[in-house]
């Protein structure tokens, strides 16, 4: 057996896959104060659909997959760990100059105060000692001076140190040097090397990656610990992973030492399980994957078999948050969730999101408190959800909380009717979503009207045939597991480690020796991953890529490279040709006539768990089938009485005419009119825009 749980700011959700290969979706309520709880919980409400004690189930889960958002949240709600960082003397200001850009609508908004460092200024030091570009010791490491900077640590109550020299990733003897001394000096004290974390050549996202890692050690150490603990307390006899910001696996006990690996780790899933289902219905992996949860919306594109990778990912707003200035899945996210808040500005502009009713109390209709107007208040007002199907939480919707927080906050503000404001909330929200999709897609060289969506998360049926409209996707796939996308990405996701190192040369004056050698070293870290944590893999594979530039640019972008080494000037034209038509397709221009500099080396190694495909939801009740009506209102044609259908009901490749709804476990699918709905044989419900007559 395998379990994926994947906890949310509203919902935990997990799915089970049973010793025959069939899913079980379950969800429950998040457990803010006790996320492990919330754990727990999931397993308990799936350990009792199955007729068994938690014990028993977790007895015979040879793996237990976990993501979670935790590490995002502490760093966003400043609750990491007092962390100080040791800089280069006369270079203490890394972190305060940080990179700088424009954001979104607030890039002319000079009133937006300059963001605060990771690690304030007072509790930044500077160590005696220089090593040049070369690598060459300028200034010799003081190491009693710095013996006597650490044993004022501990009378700042700081809890871990970040250690950023100039220049480490060339010569990394004073790091390793300083590593020596916190040992000797502060044994107990956790640190963070950043020639470790993040060989990178630029000193932000270098310092970043570092202070990052450390202000989550102590965090992520005790509750990675803590969980492990009551899991195998209650049970547990297999193998806890994390899953990362890459989209991949680790053992829990090295994530709990790296723990900048589960920053955005929950989202990290949706794009892997996205590319999975566009290939298994469509034959083309190239899509455009929405994970609409109770809190956020979640963006991310797959390009083919390619998911978008980024190291320029933030944890928070971009440019007032923090740079990971680490490689990671490319995933946007906005507020625009089940739970995502409507209001009136003072200028009567309606917004929806970025704040959520969250977990605890919840939407109004959900009757646990709530006050405000958020996207399933909306969606009850419009008839797409049912009062009598209790959510998560157990209990029936309340339409009239939902009809009074709607009327209070958005149509008296606005002067409309109540179903029309409603209609409203839908309609600002799919825009949102619509204009974070366009900007993803054109940055990464796709055209959505190309690219399928694949549509996953509790809330993404409301809305996302309209999106898919407005973008001219072909198609909308929502997967049986959609309500539990990311859930499902991770019991396909493969324990996966990358090791990197920059060497610079020109493919005009290529150092095959150097290269070669860089390479190397590279490929023999990803064999000992893979013969250690990935020992009884099904499958290893190992990728190498390359972070290049025209000579003058200040940006690299990164190519897969084809061989593990390279032999001839050939092998140096081809990475020169690949390097162009990449640059062709991200930017519309190449500059075959220029030399290309390559900075950095990239090896991964994938070690995949499984030789099959998931299977398919078991949903309960499925054999009985109902046949009911429901009256739905549509913007712009009003109220339409039209069929309610359940997924399990819909035999492979039946087709049904827009209006209707879908009711699926834990979602409802809004199928609009001049659409149509069809089941395809792995489960999945397609829809496509009607054939005309």
């Amino acid at each position: 057996m395998r379990i994926v749980v994947d906890t949310g700011g509203t919902f935990t959700d997990l799915l089970l896959e049973d010793d025959a290969g069939n899913l079980h979706l379950h969800k429950t309520p998040s457990s803010p104060g006790d996320p492990a709880r919330a754990v727990l919980d999931a397993v308990a409400v799936a350990a009792s659909a199955l007729g068994i004690s938690s014990n028993a189930l977790l007895s015979r889960v040879a793996v237990f997959v976990y993501g979670t958002t935790i590490a995002t949240n502490a760093v966003l709600e400043n609750t990491t760990a007092r962390t100080a960082l040791l800089a280069t003397r006369g270079h203490p200001d890394i972190l305060m100059l940080r990179e700088a850009g424009r954001m979104g609508l607030g890039r002319f908004d000079w009133t937006i105060p300059y963001p605060e460092p990771l690690v304030p200024r007072s509790l930044t030091f500077e160590v005696p000692e220089r090593i040049d570009h070369a690598g060459r010791i300028i200034t010799p490491l003081d190491a009693a001076a710095v013996s006597d900077l650490l044993a004022t640590l501990p009378e700042q109550n700081v809890e871990a140190v970040a250690v950023c020299l100039l220049w480490s990733t060339v010569n990394p003897e004073h790091e390793l040097a300083v590593g020596r001394l916190l040992d000797r000096c502060l044994p107990n004290l956790p640190y963070t090397l950043s020639h470790r974390i993040n060989p990178s050549l630029r000193e932000y996202r270098r310092a970043s990656s570092a202070a990052l890692d450390a202000s989550l050690k102590p965090l992520m150490s005790a509750y990675l610990t803590d969980l492990e603990t009551r899991l195998r307390e209650s049970g547990l006899a297999g193998r806890l992973l994390v899953v990362t910001s890459k989209g991949a696996l680790l053992d829990a006990t090295a994530v709990a030492g790296a723990p900048i690996h589960a920053l955005r780790s929950g989202p990290a899933m949706a794009p892997a399980a996205g590319r999975h289902y566009a290939r298994s219905e469509t034959g083309n992996g190239t899509a455009i994957v929405i994970d609409v949860g109770g809190t956020t919306c979640d963006v991310s594109l797959v390009s083919g078999d390619r998911m978008s990778w980024t190291r320029e990912s933030w944890v928070g707003q971009p440019y007032l948050g923090h740079m990971t200035g680490f490689p990671s899945l490319d995933i946007r996210s906005i507020g625009s969730g089940g739970g995502s808040l409507a209001r009136v500005d003072s200028g009567g502009l309606l917004h929806v999101g970025p704040h959520s009713a969250g977990a605890v109390p919840g939407p109004a209709c959900y009757g646990l408190g709530g006050e405000g107007a958020t996207v399933t208040d909306a969606a009850l007002m419009l008839g797409y959800l049912d009062t009598q199907t209790p959510f998560a939480h157990g209990r029936p919707l309340d339409r009239e909380a939902a009809l009074e927080a709607i009327r209070r906050h958005v149509a008296a503000p606005l002067g409309i009717e109540t179903v029309e404001a409603a209609a409203a909330i839908i309609a600002v929200l799919s825009e949102d979503m619509v204009s974070v999709i366009d900007r993803s897609a054109v940055a990464e060289g796709i055209d959505p009207a190309a690219a399928t969506l694949v549509a996953g998360g509790g809330a993404a049926g409301f809305n996302a045939v309209a999106v898919a409209r407005r973008l001219g996707s072909p198609r909308t796939i929502f997967p049986d597991t959609g309500a539990a996308l990311s859930a499902a990405g991770g019991h396909i996701a493969e324990l996966s480690a990358e090791h990197s190192d920059i060497y610079v040369t020109r493919c005009s004056d290529f150092d095959f020796h150097g290269v070669n050698a860089t390479l190397g070293a590279l490929i023999a870290r990803c064999d000992a991953f893979a013969a250690d944590a990935g020992s009884g893999a099904q499958e290893v594979l190992v990728t190498l890529a390359a972070e290049a530039r025209y000579t003058g640019q200040i940006w690299e972008i990164e190519i897969p490279l084809r061989q593990c080494a390279f032999r001839s000037g050939e092998d140096v034209a081809t990475l020169r040709a690949d390097f162009d038509a990449r640059h062709e397709v991200l930017f519309a221009h190449s500059d075959p006539e220029s030399d290309v500099e390559i900075i950095a080396w990239h090896v991964r190694v994938s070690c995949r768990l499984r030789d099959s495909p998931i299977g398919r939801v078991v949903e309960e009740n499925a054999g009985e089938h109902c046949s009911r009506r429901r009256t739905v209102f549509f913007r712009g044609s009003g109220w339409h009485d039209i069929p309610v259908i359940k997924l399990s009901d819909l035999r492979p490749n039946q087709r049904i005419a827009g209006p209707a709804i879908v009711e699926a476990p834990f979602t409802t699918i809004v199928v609009d009119p001049g659409m149509q709905g069809e089941r395809s044989a792995a489960g999945s419900l397609i829809v496509l825009p009607a054939l005309s007559d």
